[in-house]
Order: C-alpha cells, then sequence, then structure tokens
C-alpha cells in the first residue's frame, strides 16, 4: 500500500458497497420464495467446495436492519443488491409473489431513511428453476420472461430505486454457468453456449424498455471485464489474444453499444431487429474488475482458441487471483479508447478480494491486505480519471462475507466479517479504514 495520502475524487463521486441475493440473503423458503438453478446446483453432491448452500447465507432476510445500519455507519451513499427472480416471481411468468416484492419494499425504504441510494440489480444469476427447466437462457421465450418481470419489480419500486442495473456479468454467466459447467446451471456447451449470451442481451434490451415505461431513473447493466495480458510474443499468441478479448471483453459490450457482435460471434439465434433491442441507449456502463487474464496460443489439440496462462510475479488472494491495480486503470482507459463518444459513464460495480480473515483473540479482524487492496485499485481509479475517462462511482465487493458461489464459506470477500454459525457480524479493519480514509475524508 503506498504511503501517500489516497487522492481526493470528485464531489457527487458515488461510493457504495455491493451484494447479491442468493450469497447472503437465506430465507430459501420464506414467504412463497421458489427454488432458483442455485438451490439446485447447490444441492446436488459434488458441485460446492465446502458442501454449503445457500439457504441461510447471512440471512440477511431476517437481518436486513442490521446490515442497513452497519451501511450507515459506513458511511457510503449507495447500495447495490440484486433482486431474487425466484422470490418475485416463484414459476418466472405470471403475477408478483407480493410478499417476495414486500422485503425489497421494505430493504429500499429502511435504505431511503438513512440516506442511502438504493441501486437494484435485476439479475445475479439466480433464474427461477422452472425456467431452465424450459430451457433456461438457450430459450428465447426467457428474454420476454425477464422483460417481465423487470416490468413487476419497477411498478413496485420505480418511483425509489436510483439506479437500475439489468444483469450483472453476463459472461461469467454464459462462461461459467454453460460453457464449462462450474456454476449454475451446471451445462458444459463450451462455445455452443453462445445463445445464452444473445438472450441474456436480448433479455437486458427488454428489460430497458420496460423500465423506461415505469421510471425515470438511470438504467445500467454491470459487465465482468479482464484484460488481456500476452504470455508469448508470436502472431499465434496475438491471434489468442485477439480471441479471448473479443469473448471476454466484447462480446457483451459491442452490441451494447451499437456495434453488433465483435467477427467470429454472431449467434445463427439472432433475429431481425434484435441488434436495436439490445442497443438501446443506457445511462451507465458497470464495469466490474478482479484480474486481468494471461493468454497464449493453444496447445493443437485444444478445443479453445487460447490458453489461459497464471499471471507470475503478482501477489495473490485467497482465491489465488493475481493483484493487478494498473490493471483496472487500463482497463478503464482502453474502454474510453475503444468506444469512445458512445461510452456512458463508468461506474466501477464491483472491486474486492478474498482473504483469510478471521476475528484475533480480542474479538477483532484485522486485514491489513485488503486495505493494500483497496487502496492500490482507488489509486488506479483516480489515475484514469486524470486521463479523461468518465468514472463516477465504486462499489466494494462485498459489505459482508458471504457464499461465495461453487467456493461455499470459503472465501471472504467482505469489508464485514460474519460468522456463518452465529451470524454474528463484525465489522473489520478495512471497514474502518473505508470509512475513515475513503467516504469521510
Amino acid at each position: 500500500m503506498s504511503t501517500a495520502p489516497l487522492p481526493g475524487f470528485p464531489a457527487g463521486f458515488r461510493w457504495g458497497v455491493s451484494t447479491s441475493a442468493y450469497q447472503i440473503e437465506g430465507g430459501a423458503g420464506a414467504d412463497g420464495r421458489g427454488p432458483s438453478i442455485w438451490d439446485t446446483f447447490a444441492h446436488s453432491p459434488g458441485r460446492i467446495a465446502d458442501g454449503s448452500t445457500g439457504d441461510v447465507a447471512c440471512d440477511h432476510y431476517h437481518r436486513h436492519a442490521e446490515d442497513v445500519a452497519l451501511m450507515a455507519g459506513l458511511g457510503v451513499s449507495a447500495y447495490r443488491f440484486s433482486i431474487a427472480w425466484p422470490r418475485v416471481q416463484p414459476d418466472g411468468s405470471g403475477p408478483a409473489n407480493a410478499a417476495g416484492l414486500d422485503f425489497y419494499d421494505r430493504l429500499v425504504d429502511d435504505l431511503l431513511a438513512v440516506g442511502i441510494d438504493p441501486v437494484a440489480t435485476l439479475f445475479h444469476w439466480d433464474l427461477p428453476q422452472p425456467l431452465e427447466d424450459a430451457g433456461g437462457w438457450l430459450n428465447r421465450d426467457t428474454a420476454h420472461r425477464f422483460a417481465g418481470y423487470a416490468d413487476l419489480v419497477a411498478a413496485r419500486l420505480g418511483d425509489r430505486v436510483k439506479l437500475w442495473i439489468t444483469l450483472n456479468e453476463p459472461f461469467i454467466h454464459m462462461s461459467l454457468g454453460h460453457g464449462t459447467g462450474l456454476h449454475a446451471p451446471g451445462r458444459f456447451l463450451l462455445f455452443d453456449a453462445f445463445p445464452v449470451a444473445h438472450h441474456q442481451l436480448l433479455g437486458h434490451g427488454l428489460a430497458v424498455a420496460a423500465l423506461r415505461a415505469r421510471t425515470t431513473s438511470p438504467v445500467a447493466i454491470a459487465n465482468n471485464y479482464s484484460p488481456v495480458v500476452l504470455r508469448g510474443d508470436t502472431d499465434a499468441d496475438r491471434t489468442a489474444g485477439l480471441a479471448y478479448d473479443g469473448l471476454h471483453n466484447r462480446l457483451f459490450t459491442d452490441p451494447l453499444l451499437g456495434r453488433g457482435y465483435p467477427p467470429g460471434f454472431d449467434p445463427a439465434v439472432v433475429r431481425d431487429g434484435d441488434l436495436d433491442v439490445i442497443a438501446a441507449p443506457i445511462d451507465l456502463l458497470g464495469v466490474n474488475y478482479y484480474n486481468p487474464t494471461g493468454i497464449r496460443a493453444p496447445e493443437e489439440d485444444s478445443p479453445l482458441p487460447f490458453d489461459l496462462v497464471p499471471l507470475d510475479g503478482y501477489p495473490r488472494t485467497a482465491s489465488d487471483w493475481p493483484v493487478v491495480p494498473e490493471g483496472l486503470r487500463d482497463l478503464l482507459v482502453g474502454l474510453r479508447d475503444r468506444y469512445g463518444d458512445v461510452l456512458p459513464p463508468i461506474q466501477v460495480t464491483e472491486s474486492g478480494c478474498a482473504y483469510d480473515d478471521a476475528p484475533d483473540a480480542d474479538g477483532r479482524v484485522h486485514d491489513p491486505e485488503r486495505i493494500a487492496y483497496l487502496d492500490g485499485h482507488l489509486r488506479a481509479v483516480r489515475a484514469a480519471i486524470d486521463a479523461g475517462v468518465d468514472v463516477t462511482g465504486y462499489f466494494v465487493w462485498s459489505l459482508l462475507d458471504n457464499w461465495e458461489w461453487a467456493e461455499g464459506f470459503t472465501k471472504r470477500f467482505g469489508l464485514v466479517h460474519v460468522d456463518f454459525r452465529t451470524q454474528v457480524r463484525t465489522p473489520k479493519s478495512s471497514y474502518a479504514w473505508f470509512r475513515d480514509q475513503v467516504v469521510r475524508r
């Protein structure tokens, strides 16, 4: 961590924290909530590292008032949470489950009461299981079901949510959930997963229209980006780098900004008019960044046009991800250079790290590595702003230690430590640092 004071940020810069429904809410069967693909996946033997599920997670469904108080103490101006589609529409279609919407109604009101902007993500990977049984995102109809769900939520919350995010990380949901099977729903399709990309983007565009009809609040999408670092200098390595960049960084951004799909990534499922729906103007682009990706030319028998290579020479998190703050600066500047005037303002909607945090003998949780991580990444954001990139907010992933998808409870990302047995919350030293050195300075 630099010993120099953290640079200042523009007036009105949005400081926030992020979570997602299945990772923190629990209440899996409460008040009419139906099963999601993650309920099914987590209860399938061998899918989750520690055999756990999100049935209880952080019990946020019953403890949200305590968590809102933690955010108020932190001093953030915004909270990015996701709405559980199966809590609102257990079957993925039909009328809203009133009790499910009641929960988010209370949460939004409680946030506003303490001066925190509600930032609602409509889809953070928890597709209702009945829709998956009908084909999931491989089925074009799911895009239309998503728009109907967006309309129901906006009809109830559209007067108070300050920013809407349609999809979270559609690349990750496509690649890990449908390409390699490491996430729910566990499909192993490799490049046959491209219909999932198109139908998610089509659902985004249709949801944008539904939201615009119900609310004047800004609308965005949150994409995961990973700058390519070539691990070789041959033409084959460069071709591999372009292939990976097109898949990870352009497939879900080029069509959003009116450029259509990048070369080689035009699914046969595209119909006339789809690209116009997908390119509906958005007010912000959410950027989720964790690390760059090392790429080189593939081996002869590889089913992919690139090989993934570890990036050596950097500190690593408990997830074994390299810590490369300058990659965030390069990413933000690269987006501006690639898309120019069609790029909307950016907010960093996820940035964070997992470390093996545990209370000491006095019950305190010291996490200097997380402080160093956040310090470095905030300096990278400031450097991008200084280079002329319009970055207007930064959300830490995450407020709470949570249920980390296929890793279960083995990875801790939170500013607040959670004892998953007792549900006791303990703010870490990074919580105090972010409050005092970033938000309130």
